[in-house]
């Protein structure tokens, strides 16, 4: 396992200044926004793409994740709000749906540019006058031709759970990736999401095991869905950190703190400090 930390908490900063700061407090891996301010794909030129490689490079660390959860820039530049996740891939409008599939594409040709394995997205709200099974048939609609641009690129898409979201529990991600019969549909398992929902930990890494492609992590206090510095909530991440060995977890574990935009950096350093203890 290999600590990773996001830049979307450094949107103060560019990309590449995300990662070589990021890479300067000794984090292994770094996660990448693919939304404003920093890698939004209709505002992106090859200039941003070169300066995150040459940070990338110069520093050595490796390139987690690409996250694709959020496209505010598809509203253009403004303060973090919702609908941040639409449009999504279960949108009932279809071409905004549209849109976004294709945006999942390119986000895939900046996982291949720069060596990274994943790409990770949700599944979106429901909103009313859709029902949730019209909502999920979308979604596998969206997915399966995702699915067939990422294995040509040798990149695997993890689908992130959430509260309050289409695809709220693991099980209810495992029976959506059981449904689409591609080996690069997977989790992206942000375990202070599962903390909030109440899932027992032990039962999520036997559910989705086999299809876990990238870790987010953060601390929870009781089961309200705000991102905490790890060591500052409620979460046991000594018992977590077992459960990804015995379920044999080498991948990266990607710390994810947007809610400290403030002062990135020490968030960062406080999480790595802690977690690295721990590994």
């Amino acid at each position: 396992m290999k600590l990773s930390f996001s830049t979307n908490a450094f949107t103060g900063y560019t990309a590449a200044e995300a990662v070589r700061k990021i890479a300067g407090i000794g984090y292994a891996g770094v996660e990448l926004l693919a939304d404003v301010p920093h890698l939004f794909m209709d505002d992106l030129d090859l200039k941003m793409i070169e300066d995150v490689r040459r940070a990338v490079e110069e520093t050595g660390i490796e390139v987690s994740n690409i996250n694709a959860n959020t496209v505010r820039g598809y509203y253009g530049y403004g303060p973090f709000w919702d609908p941040l996740l639409e449009p999504s891939l279960s949108s009932s409008d279809e071409p905004a749906r549209a849109w976004r599939i294709e945006y999942t594409k390119r986000c895939v040709d900046l996982a291949r540019e720069l060596d990274c394995r994943n790409v990770s997205v949700t599944s979106g709200h429901i909103y009313p006058g859709s029902t949730p099974e019209e909502a999920t048939a979308r979604l596998k609609a969206s997915l399966s031709e995702i699915a067939l641009y990422a294995e040509e690129n040798g990149v695997r898409i993890g689908v992130e759970y959430e509260p309050g979201l289409l695809i709220e529990y693991s099980s209810e991600l495992r029976a959506l990736i059981d449904t689409i019969p591609s080996a690069c549909i997977g989790a992206n398992l942000d375990l202070g999401h599962s903390h909030c929902v109440g899932e027992d930990p032990e039962a999520v890494f036997e559910r989705l095991c086999d299809r876990v492609f990238h870790v987010h992590l953060e601390d929870i206090k009781g089961r309200v869905h705000y991102h905490l510095i790890p060591g500052l909530g409620d979460m046991d991440f000594a018992k977590l950190f077992g459960l990804h060995r015995k379920y044999n977890y080498d991948g990266f574990i990607t710390v994810e703190l947007y809610t400290y935009s403030e002062e990135p950096e020490d968030a960062a350093r406080k999480a790595y400090e802690y977690l690295e203890r721990l590994l």
